[in-house]
């Protein structure tokens, strides 16, 4: 080696010699000249070790909002979804298979002339046939944990078949079997169990405090394969009264107070909830109007209370049962029928039966075919406020005060509430 080259090396060493010295004589008490060592080599960049730590540090950090309305809409997701589930259906179903059978092209001829024709006349063909059975997914839905022990609440079109099995998977990926405790003979809703403990769980809210216009959040398990998938709109609309679907028999069921929404609903959703800003459930999704845009609906919370109630109490759903058949009262009714108001439930037979069912509460307190309720405890009978979810807050023994138009004359009447009979 030259001298020059010699010398050439000897200050470039000192040189960085004296830059690592001024580096470790500067640091903290807290760093390591190591760190610096590699950051200079490396053009600046951190040490494998800071490195982690950065990324340790940005794992362990969330987005923060500077938008309050955003981060209350992140806040409310985050207090639910861990007491969101998914319910998967599953039952045994058919195996189909293509089996071969043999088929002779004279078989619709008399027997007396088959006979001449033999038995290699037959040809082989394929037909369906049933090769015992398998247990396969057939469907989907949501619900959400109303009590630490496992006590969850969803849609009654959910758990309709008492042939399935149902399977409920938490947010956290765990699942568990479920046993359906209660099916609400009246509304949408019915309760399940799984057998935990220490489970996460929703806050249930007040619905009859919704305006229209204010936040809802939908959340889900969209198409029965996305889970806890979030949707977010307003409320659309109070107390509709719709006809759905209620099994996967294309059985109806007329369901009456719910709340419209335009937060996106999707098959599987039904049975999740609906909450507001606060992350309070107000409503529990259970339909939508096919072939619409963002036409959804959600049955209020406080009528799904007395149901949560019943069964921690009994293990049953108890439901009030005032015992008649009725026809909304509108102007246009009170004008085509002469009515003397234009509100109120009018008592009407239909062909399932008279206005007053025989032996109800109704009949013994005396109601008639063609009274007209027009109050229940003070609150007015109307679209808004119609007769069966007045009776429908209140529970099994409940007294009720009924103002009622008979004729030309207001009456008021007292009916005692029972528990509605099997198959009523």
């Amino acid at each position: 080696m030259s001298n020059r080259k010699i010398i050439s090396f000897i200050v470039i060493a000192a040189l960085l010699g004296g830059f690592l010295g001024s580096l470790a004589s500067s640091k903290t008490a807290n760093a390591s000249v190591f760190d610096d060592i590699w950051n200079f080599l490396s053009g600046g960049n951190q040490s494998p070790s800071s490195t982690a730590s950065s990324t340790k540090a940005q794992s362990e950090s969330s987005y923060a909002s500077k938008n309050s309305y955003e981060q209350a809409i992140i806040d409310a997701v985050k207090k639910a979804s861990p007491a969101v589930v998914s319910i998967v259906i599953s039952k045994d179903v058919p195996i189909i298979e293509q089996c071969p059978e043999s088929l002779s092209p004279f078989a619709n001829l008399p027997p007396e002339f088959q006979q001449f024709f033999g038995q290699n006349f037959n040809f082989q063909t394929y037909v369906p046939c049933q090769k015992g059975t398998q247990k396969q997914d057939v469907g989907g839905g949501s619900g959400f944990i109303v009590s630490s022990d496992g006590l969850i609440i969803t849609n009654k079109h959910v758990v309709s078949d008492t042939s399935a099995d149902y399977t409920v998977f938490l947010n956290d990926g765990k699942k568990y079997s479920a046993k359906v405790l209660a099916r609400d003979p009246v509304q949408d809703l019915a309760l399940i169990k799984i057998e935990a403990a220490n489970l996460p769980t929703v806050t249930l809210g007040d619905s009859d405090g919704l305006e229209l216009g204010q936040t809802a959040i939908a959340i889900g398990n969209a198409l029965g394969e996305f889970r806890n998938t979030v949707s977010m709109g307003v409320i659309s609309g109070l107390s509709r009264t719709i006809t759905a679907a209620s099994d996967s028999s294309g059985n109806q069921e007329t369901i009456q107070g719910v709340i419209q929404t335009d937060a996106a609903i999707n098959p599987g959703n039904s049975g999740g909830p609906l909450l507001d800003l606060n992350g309070d459930v107000v409503g529990i999704n259970t339909a939508i109007v096919s072939g619409a845009q963002n036409i959804g609906f959600a049955i209020p919370i406080n009528q799904a209370k007395r149901d949560i109630e019943s069964v921690k109490q009994s293990g049953v759903i108890k439901t009030p049962y005032l015992g008649v058949r009725y026809l909304m009262v509108n102007s246009d009714i009170a004008k085509k029928q002469s009515l003397p108001v234009d509100y109120g439930a009018l008592l009407r037979g239909d062909d399932n039966g008279p206005a007053v069912v025989p032996n109800s509460p109704a009949d013994k307190a005396g109601l008639k075919a063609e009274d007209i309720i027009l109050e229940v405890d003070g609150t007015k009978v109307d679209d808004s406020n119609p007769l069966i979810s007045l009776v429908n807050q209140h529970s099994v023994g409940d007294t009720l005060n009924l103002k009622v138009q008979r004729g030309s004359q207001t009456i008021d009447v007292n009916v005692t509430l029972e528990e509605r009979p099997s198959g009523q």
